[in-house]
């Protein structure tokens, strides 16, 4: 169990770092968000906390969103989306499926009716492909919410889309005209 857990908090302050706030332990990332691997293991273990490549092969492999990717040699890693610092992961833009979820909280879903689905502090809005993923990110905030939102007709609209690595479809703020609906969950 303390394995487990002591791999939440490291998975925890990697994402800090990969997708956040490199200067915390003193890397950089390039432009693409790659960083150093080795850089990155004696940043962490600079900062107190013990990591090991083994280990963090095994947080990259387990974990359950997919957050991070080695490069073929596993000299550079990086997350996979949710930056809120500017760089390009090299998404695929493609056409998504007709529907797509957003998991939010209800008690935000005033503010979308009159603002629409904004990126806040990411680079993208986040839309999962199917309910039940969009319903545990809702969870997170609160009583969760998921809108389906209708991107055949963004689509239409002169919208474009992107696919990560680890399967989370990505877009620019989304306007409340293109929810389709917003189920309680």
């Amino acid at each position: 169990m303390k394995k487990r857990q002591n791999d939440i908090e490291l998975g925890k302050f990697i994402s800090l770092i990969l997708r956040h706030k490199p200067e915390v332990i003193g890397i950089t990332l390039d432009e693409n968000g790659w960083a150093d691997t080795q850089q990155l293991l004696s940043g962490i273990n600079a900062s107190g906390r013990y990591i090991d490549l083994p280990i963090l092969e095994r947080i990259v492999r387990e974990n359950n969103k997919k957050r991070y990717s080695f490069n073929e040699d596993k000299t550079k890693i990086r997350a996979n989306q949710g930056h809120s610092i500017h760089v390009d992961v090299e998404m695929k833009e493609m056409l998504p499926p007709d529907e797509l979820y957003h998991g939010t909280a209800e008690r935000f879903l005033e503010s979308i009716r009159k603002k629409g689905i904004l990126k806040m502090n990411r680079q993208y809005v986040h839309l999962s492909s199917d309910i039940e993923t969009a319903r545990t990110v809702g969870k997170r905030h609160g009583k969760p919410i998921v809108l389906v939102i209708d991107t055949r007709k963004m689509v239409e609209d002169g919208y474009h889309f992107w696919l990560s690595d680890n399967g989370v479809w990505q877009s620019e703020e989304i306007k409340w005209e293109y929810v389709k609906a917003a189920l309680a969950v």
